[in-house]
């Protein structure tokens, strides 16, 4: 019998790509409705391989595959980005787009084909859909792209299989099919562009801020590997091999990731971040108020495990206490928004590089903090961090920040895009930080009426649409460089089907709902 939720689920993203597809009507559209079909028929064979226990490698037990939604975010990325940067008249980037929609119809191709391969017995029809499906795509890319941007296509699939290989075999049970997709994915990109780019330093040459976010990105992912493979050998707990990872961390960051930066940049990293971040006065009063912020979530964790520590039962943090740290978020993100976008980007990279370097203490049990923060971050546990990593606070971060990293500053001359588009920045705001935070808290305390097969209520559903549109005429009241040109029917629409996507995904609705807004609004 077929699942209501995700049927529901796979109608909504149906109905973003066919929006998609309306508007731009070409060769790239058409391939996406035809991969959208194929997905969802492969999704319900990943499906029943996690319910049977047949899937290659241990994925989150509490979701569905999420396949069909997952596999249409890159593909639609780079559509989007293809159309505002060619009426840009930007050729390069919408060269760009054409090799993100590409790379991302090809990684999710192979994860469709990985279902159909191990599943038995052999699913003829789906095989027909997957095939056909397929060879539309190769078609198409074979008489679009040239030789170098196949290259690339292929490179980024390939640093997509080994990845995959390697971190899901070594971190069981924290994604589900889809959430790979997406994050393993990402990296894959990021990667692939920080060789390029080092390889040509002189044609990569450009803002410093973007070349930031690839190094950071990359060598976080790197120092996880290398201290993975690195305590196969040693105890991590103990003293000496506390003392090794920050010296080996001292040595890498300041023997590999700092030249490595310099050689892109052309100039010391450590100099230009000082001189970056207190360039401006506005810089510096938002640097005092986000310490201000992150001073205050540390102050809600402490008073949350205290509050643990003083009763004799067993407690969690509720989920509006979890949703303390969205609305510290929204405060964070809207000045940057607001007033200077470009510090904003750069300390969102330093503040994922933190979450990341402070997940390794904790999952290593790095002394001295690695135990204390063990204790800490148990207390906001949910059903969605059941691996061995704590992702769930990476992922808002995530949700965030890719809005604001993914938007195309070369293709929006003014430093914004017309239109819905103007809200790009703020679709992490938007459907994270607005959205899925007066869904929970008003459908928690006030809903009644569930969506068929969910726990999500409608009163949650509407009252976070209509907290959204309100939170559009706040921006457009204080961030005047947001003119929406009279696009407020698209704009509902999108931020509707968002809402409704958030109340039926299983998926990380962190990281899944800015990314569709994004498309949306692009």
């Amino acid at each position: 019998m077929l699942n209501k939720p995700v049927l529901a689920e796979s109608l909504i993203v149906f109905v973003i790509v066919l929006f998609v597809h309306a508007v731009v009507w070409d060769r790239y559209s058409w391939c996406a409705v035809a991969l959208a079909i194929q997905a969802f028929y492969v999704q319900f064979k990943w499906d029943r391989l996690l319910q049977l226990g047949g899937a290659v490698f241990q994925f989150r037990t509490a979701a569905n595959s999420g396949l069909l939604p997952a596999s249409m975010v890159i593909p639609l990325l780079g559509i989007t980005m293809k159309e505002r940067c060619k009426s840009a008249g930007i050729v390069y980037f919408e060269r760009f787009g054409i090799v993100v929609a590409s790379a991302g119809m090809l990684v999710a191709l192979f994860l469709s084909v990985i279902a159909v391969g191990i599943t038995k017995p052999v699913p003829t029809n789906t095989c027909i859909l997957t095939g056909v499906a397929g060879s539309i795509i190769i078609y198409t890319m074979k008489h679009s792209l040239t030789v170098s941007e196949v290259i690339e296509v292929l490179e980024v699939l390939l640093i997509f299989v080994y990845l995959s290989m390697i971190l899901l075999y070594l971190l069981p049970r924290c994604f589900t099919p889809g959430e790979a997709l997406l994050v393993l994915g990402g990296i894959s990109f990021v990667l692939n562009q920080l060789i390029k780019r080092s390889l040509n330093v002189i044609e990569g040459r450009g803002d410093p801020i973007d070349f930031f976010l690839l190094v950071a990105v990359v060598g976080v992912v790197l120092l996880g590997l290398f201290f993975t493979v690195l305590f196969v050998f040693m105890d991590s707990g103990m003293w000496i091999s506390s003392m090794f990872f920050h010296m080996m961390t001292a040595v890498l960051g300041l023997g590999v990731i700092m030249p490595w930066l310099y050689r892109l940049i052309q100039r010391n990293p450590l100099f230009w971040l000082l001189q970056f971040l207190f360039q401006t006065q506005t810089r510096v009063y938002l640097l005092v108020y986000w310490t201000f912020l992150a001073a205050s979530a540390c102050g809600v964790v402490f008073y949350q495990n205290a509050k643990r520590s003083s009763e004799s039962k067993k407690h969690q943090a509720s989920t509006i206490t979890r949703k303390y740290f969205h609305f510290i978020v929204v405060a964070t993100y809207v000045p940057g928004l607001i007033y200077d976008r470009q510090l904003l980007y750069v300390a969102a990279v330093l503040c994922l590089a933190v979450f990341i370097f402070l997940e390794y203490i904790r999952y290593f049990r790095i002394k001295p903090f690695g135990q204390t923060l063990r204790h800490l971050l148990s207390l906001f546990l949910d059903e969605r961090d059941s691996g061995p990593l704590i992702l769930t606070h990476i992922y808002l971060l995530l949700g965030m920040s890719l809005p604001v990293w993914l938007f195309p500053r070369p293709c929006a001359p003014k430093g914004t895009l017309s239109g819905a588009g103007a809200l790009v920045p703020y679709s992490g705001v938007l459907a994270v930080g607005v959205g899925d935070t007066i869904a929970s808290v008003f459908g928690s305390t006030m809903g009644e009426i569930k969506w068929p097969g969910t726990k999500k209520t409608f009163e949650g559903t509407m009252t976070a649409i209509f907290a959204q549109i309100i939170a559009v005429a706040l921006i457009l009241i204080f961030d005047s460089s947001v003119n929406l040109n009279s696009s407020y029917a698209w704009i509902l629409a999108s931020v509707s089907l968002v809402s409704l996507l958030e109340a039926y995904t299983t998926q990380i609705d962190n990281l899944l709902l800015p990314l569709y807004l994004q498309i949306m609004f692009m």
